[in-house]
C-alpha cells in the first residue's frame, strides 16, 4: 500500500476550499438552517476540540503525531476518545468541514465533509492501518475490533 505523502490537514483545506468554490460559483443552493452561525460555530468548535484533545493524548502517550509516518509509533493509544473511534483527529477535521459547510449554506458544499472522509480513508487511513498492524500486530487488529475508524 503507498504510504501517505500529503499531511491530512492540507486535505482538509483543499476540501474546505472546493466547498468554498462550490458556494460561490456553482447555481445557487441555498440550505437554510435555523441557527446557522451558532451551529456552524458548534461543529467547528467541537472538531477543533476533539483535535486538541487527541493530540494531546498521543503527547501524554510520548508517540508521533506525524500522519505520514505512522510506522515511527512508540505506542499504540487506545485511550480517551480514541476508546470510541480510531480516528478522532480525523473526525475533527471532518467536524469542522461540516461547520464550514452550514456557514456556507450551500447544498454542494455539504458534500465537502463526506468527500474527506472518503478520500481521507482511502489515501490516509487505508496505508495508516496497515503500518499500525505492521507495527503492532494483535493488539492493533484487537483494537480494530472493538473500535469503529470513524464513530
Amino acid at each position: 500500500m503507498p504510504r501517505p505523502i500529503i499531511p491530512p490537514p492540507l486535505h482538509a483545506l483543499a476540501v474546505a476550499l472546493g466547498m468554498a468554490a462550490a458556494a460561490r460559483w456553482l447555481p445557487p443552493a441555498a440550505v437554510a438552517v435555523p441557527g446557522q452561525t451558532l451551529v456552524a460555530a458548534g461543529l467547528a468548535g467541537l472538531g477543533l476540540a476533539i483535535d486538541l484533545v487527541s493530540v494531546l493524548r498521543f503527547w501524554r502517550q510520548k508517540t508521533t503525531v506525524n500522519p505520514l509516518r505512522p510506522e515511527a509509533a512508540s505506542r499504540l493509544v487506545i485511550s480517551g476518545l480514541y476508546r470510541v473511534s480510531r480516528n478522532p483527529m480525523y473526525l475533527g477535521m471532518a467536524l469542522i468541514l461540516a461547520g464550514w459547510a452550514v456557514w456556507l449554506g450551500h447544498a454542494i458544499a455539504a458534500a465537502g465533509p463526506f468527500l474527506f472522509m472518503l478520500v481521507l480513508t482511502r489515501v490516509q487511513i487505508l496505508p495508516e492501518e496497515a503500518a499500525l498492524e505492521a507495527r503492532f500486530g494483535d493488539d492493533y487488529r484487537a483494537y480494530k475490533a472493538r473500535v469503529r475508524r470513524w464513530i
